[in-house]
Parts: C-alpha cells; structure tokens; sequence
C-alpha cells in the first residue's frame, strides 16, 4: 500500500478507526464515532478539520444550490466520511465521491463502523 496517494496519511486514520471499533464496538450513532475518531486521529499527530461546510454549485450558476459537510478533511489531502450502518452501499459509495469532487481532492475513505467489523473503502477521485 505504500506506493498508493497519501498512504501514510490514509493507513494512520485507518489505524485510529480500527482502536476505535475495538473499543467501542458497533451499535452506536455515527457522531460517537466521530468523536472517539477525532481523539485517535489527534493522538496520531493528525490535523484534521471535522464537518467543514461546502458549497455546491450546479453549472454556471453564480449561488450555491445547497451546502454539505464531511466529516472530516485530514490533512487538507484526505476526505473522510463515517458511517454506521449494517452495511455500506453504493448510494454511500456515490456520495463520497461527490464530497471528493465538491471539496475537490483526489482521495477519500468511507469508513463504516455499524457492522460486527469495521470495513471501510479507499476512493479514488480520477481526474
């Protein structure tokens, strides 16, 4: 994985996500994961910015249709969106590459802690 974008940046926050659904488990809402992540990800020496508000704009037009928010932006590289749910569908798969190209960065994970496991899915924005 060491030749793979930002590597050293996603294999950290993929270490932090993996102590936390070893300590907690699955079963809660998606904010106490976040929390518990922010906490891992800033003993790892991280930086990290949580839900930072985007604009989305649709063709030439000039005001924002409406505004979203990751979940966390680390680094200024890596865009990463939690999730806990049975399991990760496309419909979460599509928007995480709609946050990559709103916020427009190239590399993502979508990172779910709702099953027995933790799984998560590194993205690739192609430009």
């Amino acid at each position: 994985m060491k030749d793979l974008l930002y590597s050293d940046i996603t294999e950290k926050i993929i270490g932090a996500s993996f102590e936390v659904h070893k300590f907690l488990g699955n079963g809660f809402q998606e904010v106490i994961y976040q929390r518990a992540l922010a906490y891992e990800m800033q003993n790892a020496e991280l930086y990290f910015a949580r839900e930072i508000e985007q604009d989305i704009f649709y063709k030439d037009l000039q005001e924002p249709i409406g505004v979203r928010r990751a979940d966390f932006v680390v680094e200024n590289k890596v865009l990463v969106e939690l999730k806990a749910l049975k399991e990760i569908e496309d419909v979460h798969l599509a928007q995480t590459l709609n946050y990559l190209r709103a916020y427009k960065l190239e590399i993502g994970l979508l990172i779910n802690f709702g099953g027995k496991s933790l799984t998560f899915k590194r993205l690739v924005l192609s430009k």
